[in-house]
């Protein structure tokens, strides 16, 4: 810098100082911030010297305690951290456990080393090894929920969903891919326990082997008194626990439709990025539900039916194909900047819409390739999803890539006006997008081309890696512009940008199926409202459950307009006790009436008597067929 220059910096900054002080009024005080410097090792892509061991018992399950002792050699005196995950992969948010984790003793040549937790980071402990210390001796519990609002409810008298990231704790300074470890789990008697992991079981006690700490933690086990599993391929296993044996009892047509899911799944990306991949899935009411991916295995959580009541199940079957998707998807190929080399780095989510967006796409076709859902029932879920977006005015003033930051900003906490705010849009609208990528492939190509070419171009290479191969914008527009030159950069920056216009559902009328509203509900709908409550959403505007509890009311439609939010509950409809069924009928003869529906409603202790001025009646999407013969869509779900 010349003299020149750093004269008129001085000078700026003497004017910000002399501004800054002129603003804090005479004699009053005025601190300064306490300087923080950050003392945490900065992780390096070095090995890792030495191996980490983990011995959990995982027995008492009871009380949902999980004991863990872990050793971790050491090569030198002097400071160290030690990091709780805390950004895990498939949260796309900072939600490891941490306040789980309880009764932390750390020794060193049989003493306990007193150990710090960062203050501002608070998933990592500061210790100072002492001199001749060989290894560091860990003593820890992690704590399952054992009420649904504590979290997620990991362990149950009949199973445990075991994540490796809740009971361990791993050295900073390292990518984690360097960091060995070895794992055993003790598990109750009689009990049998799946996972990606290879193993060695001795009883119910399970050695794992030895593998880095990032394959660790993408290995979680699930385990249980009773359990089943189907080969669905040579490479891949479906493994169901239940709390009732009763659950297990899978039909062959059933498995089948299993089997052709990874069947459909290898045809249409073209390639397999794992050395086998297990489904682990929990038919339970007692443990957490779960969607979780991992790049050889997927944690899979359901309410009982899944096979047993396979008909009213097709609304959660959408569950396995979504999550297997992800091992191309999200795993193998990942977004540059949510690609992280420990789990204190913070990811940067802004490529979810293809992350999310992309998995939740093919997830709705493969269930419809594989039969696992049929193409009707498929149809008519997407009509589902369409008509949420085309009633929601959320889109007047935030977009599609804003709604990538909703992980971290809500962490999937409950919202009042979801219809306005937003959430994590990524995913269905981001599947609309894709549709419209497919619809404008075939129509620019002539219907030589399609997003089958680019699942194979971009998931299809490198068949058998299970590692990761990032990827920018740029990457993804590219490989788009080699199957079918446009300007995809622009429209895929102007549908991730824009505000203010209608939802992007017209892919779908492009491949030849258009939204319309009916006043009979599909089969679909209908076995949706049977774990929503009464849908109203496209009519008067909100969803009750069997109570009259109000969870959803759309911004804008004639329910807000009468002053109903979420939580209400509607305690009389047109001078007679609420029901599903009366609200219904209400929303009928309001068709052919001038009056208004009629509504008694409690806040807590105040009741409210409003009026809905509503006459259109029923209101209930599907996609109705344009034109005649096979469409793109049609051709889109059809099985290869």
């Amino acid at each position: 810098m010349c003299i020149l220059s750093k004269l008129v910096v001085a000078a700026l900054l003497a004017s910000v100082s002399a501004i800054a002080a002129a603003q804090v009024p005479p004699g009053n005080s005025a601190p300064q911030p306490v300087p923080f410097v950050d003392t945490i090792p900065e992780a390096q892509d070095t090995p890792y010297p030495g191996t980490l061991t983990l011995d959990v018992d995982a027995t008492d399950t009871d009380r949902g305690i999980i004991r863990v002792k872990e050793t971790i050699p050491v090569a030198k005196a002097g400071h160290m951290a030690l990091l709780f995950p805390k950004w895990l992969p498939g949260a796309h948010s900072p939600r490891g456990e941490i306040e789980k984790l309880a009764g932390l003793v750390i020794r060193a040549n049989g003493r306990v080393v007193p150990w710090t937790r960062d203050m501002v980071d608070v998933f990592a402990f500061h210790i100072d090894v002492p001199q001749g210390a060989r290894q560091l001796d860990l003593e820890f519990q992690f704590l399952s929920a054992t009420q649904g609002n504590q979290g997620r409810i990991a362990v149950t008298p009949t199973m445990i969903s075991l994540q490796p990231n809740s009971v361990s704790l791993y050295p900073a300074g390292y990518f984690t891919r360097q960091i060995p470890v070895q794992m055993t789990v003790k598990f109750p008697t009689g009990w049998t326990a799946a996972g990606a992991l290879p193993s060695r079981a001795t009883g119910s006690t399970y050695a794992y082997q030895k593998t880095n700490y990032e394959i660790l933690v993408d290995s979680p086990i699930l385990a249980g008194k009773y359990g089943k599993t189907w080969a669905l391929s040579p490479l891949v296993n479906l493994n169901v626990f239940a709390d009732d044996p009763k659950e297990l009892e899978a039909k062959p047509e059933q498995i089948d439709a299993h089997k052709r899911l990874v069947d459909q799944a290898v045809k249409t990306f073209g390639a397999q990025h794992y050395d086998h991949y297990e489904f682990l899935l929990s038919i339970s009411d007692q443990l957490g539900g779960i969607g979780l991916e991992h790049h050889r295995s997927s944690e899979n959580g359901v309410g009982p039916g899944y096979f047993r009541d396979w008909e009213n199940s097709v609304t959660r079957r959408n569950l396995l194909p979504h999550e297997f998707t992800h091992s191309w998807d999200g795993k193998f190929r990942r977004g540059a900047e949510l690609w992280t080399p420990d789990y204190r780095t913070p990811m940067r989510d802004k490529s979810l819409w293809v992350y999310e967006g992309q998995t939740q796409f093919w997830g709705y076709v493969l269930q419809a390739r594989s039969g696992i859902v049929s193409k009707q029932d498929t149809l008519d879920a997407y009509a589902a999803i369409l008509a949420v977006y085309d009633t929601a005015p959320a889109r007047r003033w935030r977009d599609l890539i804003d709604t990538t930051n909703d992980p971290v900003i809500s962490a999937r906490r409950p919202k009042g006006w979801t219809s306005w705010q937003r959430s994590e849009d990524y995913y269905n609208e981001g599947l609309m997008v894709w549709m419209e990528v497919d619809a404008m492939l075939r129509r620019q190509s002539g219907g030589t081309k399609s997003i089958d070419d680019f699942a194979r171009a971009f998931f299809g290479i490198r068949n058998g890696d299970w590692g990761e191969v990032t990827y920018t914008f740029d990457d993804v527009a590219n490989t788009l512009n080699a199957i079918q030159p446009y300007d995809w950069a622009g429209f895929l920056q102007k549908r991730l940008t824009e505000t203010g216009q209608p939802a992007p559902i017209d892919g779908f009328a492009m491949n030849g199926y258009k939204l319309v509203y009916t006043a009979e509900p599909t089969s679909y709908f209908t076995k949706q409202e049977k774990a929503r409550g009464t849908d109203a959403s496209y009519s008067i505007g909100l969803v009750a459950d069997k109570d009259g509890t109000l969870s959803s009311v759309i911004w804008d439609s004639p329910a807000f307009k009468a002053g109903l939010d979420v939580g209400t509950t509607i305690v009389g409809v047109n001078g007679e006790t609420f029901s599903g069924d009366r609200l219904k009928a209400a929303i009928l003869a309001a068709k052919t009436s001038k009056d208004p529906i009629r509504l008694l409603v409690r806040n807590e202790a105040r009741l409210r008597d409003l009026a809905i001025d509503y006459h259109d009646g029923p209101r209930y999407p599907r996609l109705q067929k344009v034109g005649s013969g096979e469409g793109g869509l049609d051709r889109l779900l059809a099985p290869r």
